[in-house]
């Protein structure tokens, strides 16, 4: 059996991407990436927080 593991939450903020997908646009596709069966999601790095606060102006740990 094959498990796939989706990096696309956290490659965004570690990739060409980066500094251009604010968290609204990732929580738009969460429900997507998430029904769409993979065997898990990998949606933190070490740039996550880099690049919310100090690129987009984010608050990373605001839920709403």
């Amino acid at each position: 059996m094959v498990f796939f593991i989706d990096t696309t939450m956290r490659d965004t903020h570690q990739s060409l991407l980066a500094t251009r997908f604010r968290t609204r646009d990732l929580l738009e596709i969460a429900d997507m990436i998430g029904r769409a069966g993979f065997y898990s999601l990998e949606v933190r790095g070490g740039a996550t927080f880099d690049a919310a606060i100090r690129s987009l102006k984010e608050d990373p740990w605001k839920t709403s």
